[in-house]
């Protein structure tokens, strides 16, 4: 499992033009069952994605494809971690 934390480098304005793009990106990486939950940080200030999978290289560039990361308006970070526990009808896996 991954955390793909997204940190906005450009104001708002800038992140939003991507939006549309950015929101694509998302579909076809949950259409593809890569990602299980997305949303914005609160502030407002960029996003965090929980994907599943087992190769860091992969989840990597699939998050280095982001449009926000390729036009430069997110940094991103790939956290790795071990799911050991979920919440009942909570499939990690």
């Amino acid at each position: 499992m991954f955390v793909i934390v997204l940190t906005y480098t450009r104001p708002v304005e800038e992140v939003d033009a991507l939006m549309r793009e950015h929101m694509a990106w998302l579909n076809a990486g949950y259409r593809d069952g890569h990602f299980v939950v997305s949303g914005r940080q609160v502030p407002r200030v960029g996003g965090v994605i929980l994907a599943r999978g087992e190769d860091r290289s992969a989840i990597e560039a699939l998050a280095a494809a982001d449009p926000f990361v390729r036009e430069g308006v997110a940094t991103v970070q790939v956290i790795q971690f071990r799911a050991s526990q979920s919440a009942d009808g909570f499939d990690f896996e």
